[in-house]
């Protein structure tokens, strides 16, 4: 169903003017969607009725499912080809990506590990040298499979570093398969562990390791409720059936994700259990003592906390237990209980992020989502101000207790990633792998503003383009926002990104509420009944670079995945007049049902569920965009983009939202989707699917921009 409307009727609806509006209706032509059927569920919630009438659509299983994706590719690949300049995009995101990319060393056992790509492979491959200096391949994700669709998640190593654990993911799913092999020869030692999810791999020793999962659930294992996560202790030799729980699989207590850690030295198991992404239990166990008892540290949920380091018996803990931006404690493992900790780095204005290497630990500050560095000894004084490259973003700072060198990549969103090797006597910071990628960074520039909400709040928004940008309100822009789950953004270089910047384009990065640049307050007020303040901070940013001539609303887009998926879907909703270009990636997108599929429910401290009370359902209702698509309204031109192997959001929220778009919308503008088959929710993507993603999705924004051709 496709409705038409006039060019100056529609250039009323976007605000756009008649002579910018003629300009995108030159690139529009009608598109003929395929038919979604309609079914007659109907849900009731504290008595009110609510059709559902795509359900069916939930059941990634069904032949109708399968044929529908099918058939929404055929529509989506035949429109993107008849953009003339796609096929160009690709080859110089292909061009701008190819280079060698090489992470930080790090040592286990006898052998120093790197991951590296040459340029264009799909995955990483992991490298190690040996104490003379001869270099070998250690494992090729490449191998993994043909298409490249089996990604590693995951490596860890035992004690001696004479053993591996190494997680794989296939499709991109979140299900794991955990597979153990002697380091010297690279044999796999015993058949590989299954159905394992939101886990790490916790050696003891070279004995065996802790992992965690859920049962298997019944129904589809991409789609249905997991609820009841369990923590389990693998011994090698020993059958998987075998494997002990240590901790979860009661249902008088469940717990939606648990995980173990191992102290450095061995001697203590940490366990974190949590309800929901945001605050946990912590317990510990003495390992040196065999039949110790499992000692609680924290026993409910009401704050985040978890184990930095150890120094014998004396821990140091993370928490934002009566502080928002977090500290660092220390107590003695005697007596862990909150009411005996010590304040080692008290709270700041600024978040807290610390960790730990060489023997001293790194305390970095979020200042205005801006990195700074404090390097501290374990006795608390402080050593020094870490001198960074720049104004950015820092990765890494941690190593093992006796390393002598600590790395760290530093990063901004125009200049490529260059790793550094620190040394912690003396404080000096030398490049050791500077970034390959032919870029030129100094001919683009990143300016941090500040701008008012809908309530006043100020909002900050890092901009970057290429220096000597005319503000004219003609260029190309994409907004992007998250907005969620205490999760910051903070600036980083994106070979992706660079292609667009290259293009003339604008790329602005707003650091709303819902997420941590501002510790669990900022956090907090984006969650739940406050989630309108998200939006709102959202809308406030795209109204900001319109009326200071960034760009205006026929030349903007807005991008988001995951929980900004639903950024993007519920600022679409609410103001259809506000940008060009809608871009909702994996999204949450349908708000009464999410808490319904695989670990959705863990989510609920910052949604709430449409279970909750009258209140919250009424809340969730009024922005949910699967349920806020209007019919007759101009939506903007709007590309989905999922994965049908995705199992943390899965794709039914983007089927549902795309048919809901299709069957109401009534501009021109497309609604498409973009299903990725074999792929999952991101992590693992390979690297020839995603360069084919950014190549549509720039194609299309800048298609229904109206540019007809690309800068030379």
């Amino acid at each position: 169903m496709k409705y038409w409307l006039g060019a100056l009727a529609v250039a009323i609806a976007t605000g756009c003017s008649p002579q910018q509006q003629s300009e995108n209706d030159v690139q529009q032509s009608s598109v003929n969607y395929p038919e979604t059927r309609q079914g007659e569920v109907v849900d009731t919630y504290f008595g009110t009725e609510v059709a559902d009438p795509y359900r069916w659509l939930e059941d990634d299983r069904s032949a109708e499912t399968e044929a529908w994706v099918k058939a929404q590719n055929e529509v989506t690949f035949d429109y993107l080809e008849q953009i003339p300049y796609r096929q160009q995009i690709e080859d110089r995101l292909s061009t701008l990506w190819n280079y060698e990319k090489v992470g930080a060393p790090f040592k286990e056992g006898k052998y120093t590990y790197f991951y590296k790509n040459d340029g264009l492979q799909n995955q990483y491959v992991v490298y190690r040298t040996d104490a003379e200096g001869n270099t070998e391949v250690f494992l090729d994700p490449n191998t993994f499979s043909e298409d490249g669709t089996t990604s590693l998640a995951s490596l860890s190593f035992s004690k001696d570093g004479s053993l591996a654990a190494y997680a794989i993911s296939e499709g991109g799913s979140d299900w794991r398969k955990i597979i153990v092999i002697d380091t010297e020869t690279k044999e796999q030692l015993e058949p590989e562990l299954v159905d394992v999810k939101f886990s790490g791999i916790a050696w003891v020793g070279n004995e065996g390791f802790y992992y965690s999962s859920y049962d298997k659930p019944e129904g589809s294992e991409l789609s249905a409720k997991t609820d009841q996560h369990k923590l389990y202790y693998h011994k090698l030799g020993t059958a998987q059936a075998d494997d002990p729980v240590i901790f979860g699989g009661t249902e008088a207590e469940k717990h939606r994700y648990v995980f173990g850690s191992v102290s450095e030295d061995d001697r203590y198991l940490f366990i974190s259990a949590a309800v929901s992404t945001s605050g946990n239990k912590l317990f510990m166990k003495d390992l040196s003592q065999p039949d110790s008892e499992l000692v609680t540290i924290i026993g409910d949920t009401s704050s985040d906390t978890y184990v930095l380091d150890n120094r014998d018996s004396k821990l140091y803990l993370v928490t934002n237990l009566d502080a928002p931006n977090q500290r660092v404690v220390t107590v003695d493992a005697s007596a862990p209980q909150p009411e005996n900790w010590v304040d080692f780095i008290p709270e700041r204005d600024n978040v807290l992020s610390p960790s730990t290497g060489a023997g001293y630990i790194y305390a970095e500050y979020m200042v205005d989502a801006i990195a700074k560095v404090e390097q501290y000894d374990y006795d608390g004084n402080k050593v020094r101000d870490v001198n960074l490259p720049g104004v950015g973003s820092v990765g890494g700072f941690s190593a093992k207790d006796d390393a002598e060198v600590v790395y760290y990549t530093f990063t901004n969103y125009n200049t490529p990633g260059t790793i550094y090797a620190y040394a912690p006597e003396t404080g000096a910071s030398e490049v050791y792998e500077a970034s390959k990628a032919q870029f030129d960074s100094s001919a683009y520039e990143s300016k941090q503003v500040f701008y008012t909400s809908k309530d006043g709040t100020q909002v900050p928004m890092i901009i970057t383009h290429k220096k000597g940008l005319e503000l004219d309100g003609t260029n190309p822009t994409i907004l992007y926002g998250y907005g969620g789950f205490n999760i910051s953004l903070t600036p980083s270089f994106s070979i992706a990104n660079a292609v667009w910047l290259e293009m003339g384009g604008v790329y602005a990065v707003a650091n709303i509420r819902g997420g941590g640049e501002y510790g669990k307050a900022w956090h907090r007020a984006g969650t739940q009944q406050q989630k309108q303040n998200v939006f709102d901070d959202f809308i406030a940013a795209a109204e900001y670079l319109v009326a200071n001539d960034y760009t205006s609303n026929s030349k903007l887009a807005i991008r988001g995945g995951s929980n900004g998926g639903l950024l993007v879907g519920a600022v679409m909703t609410q103001r259809p007049d506000l940008v060009q270009v809608a871009l909702p990636a994996v999204g949450v997108l349908d708000m009464l049902r999410y808490h319904t599929f695989t670990a959705g429910a863990g989510w609920a401290y910052d949604y709430g569920t449409a279970e909750d009370s009258p209140e919250m359902f009424e809340y969730l209702l009024g922005y949910s965009p699967v349920h806020n698509v209007k019919a007759g309204v101009n939506y903007p031109a709007t590309m989905i983009t999922t994965g049908d192997h995705d199992d943390r959001v899965v794709p039914a929220h983007s089927f549902k939202f795309a048919a809901e778009l299709q069957a109401k919308d009534g501009g021109k503008n497309p609604q498409l989707i973009r299903i990725e088959t074999n792929a999952g929710h991101g992590a693992g993507t390979p690297v020839s699917k995603t360069i084919e993603q950014y190549a549509d999705i720039y194609a299309f924004t800048l298609w229904n921009m109206g540019v007809t051709s690309l800068p030379k």
